[in-house]
């Protein structure tokens, strides 16, 4: 059997509530599938983008830090999450604009796919500010899933009953399984739970 080709993925991450959301979300794939590989970017902005806690200057000490602080949240974010198989990541600690360095590691290897948080700029701050996640969707040459924190409440499902009406018949609908390269129907005579 063909062993899986490693699929490279490039997490986004600069401490942020929407970046912690993204890489929980990329480590969730990892998780399920051991070939994706995490790529995980801090980017330390020169013109006063990401500073941590005594981090002031941004030099190449500074770099080894964030470095070490992200390998922190990385490991957190896989404890005790159970896992199919070994999971390998990497962090980047790039010196430069968030958006040029979340590319050239996308480019450097060769990104499947790219997880980055949105903070929700809107209007004029998005303008005067840019936004990185909407660079990083135009000019990215894979896939981008934005992530940012779920808004939605929990919505359960409701049971679906057969209704006999006199103008229209019931339909139920139809429900699909992906077994073994198979696609398994249901029968209609299965409840919908």
């Amino acid at each position: 059997m063909k062993e899986a080709r490693p699929v490279q993925v490039v997490v986004a991450y600069d401490f942020s509530p929407s970046a912690e959301e993204a890489l929980v979300r990329a480590a969730d794939v990892a998780a399920r599938a051991p070939q994706h590989v995490l790529h995980v970017v801090g980017a330390l902005d020169p013109g006063g983008g990401l500073t941590i806690g005594s981090l002031k200057h941004v030099d190449y000490q500074s770099a080894e830090r964030v470095q070490q602080l992200i390998t922190e949240r990385v490991t957190a974010a896989f404890a005790g999450r159970p896992t199919a198989a070994e999971v390998q990541f990497f962090i980047h600690a790039r010196i430069g604009k968030p958006a040029d360095e979340i590319l050239a590691v996308a480019e450097d290897v060769g990104a499947d796919l790219i997880f980055i948080g949105s903070h929700g700029k809107t209007g004029v701050e998005r303008f005067l500010l840019g936004s990185v996640s909407e660079r990083i969707v135009r000019e990215a040459r894979c896939p981008v899933m934005v992530v940012r924190q779920k808004g939605y409440g929990e919505v359960s499902r409701l049971d679906v009953v057969k209704y006999d009406h006199t103008r229209a018949a019931f339909t139920p609908p139809h429900r699909y399984t992906y077994v073994d390269k198979r696609v398994i129907k249901r029968p209609n005579d299965w409840p919908i739970s």
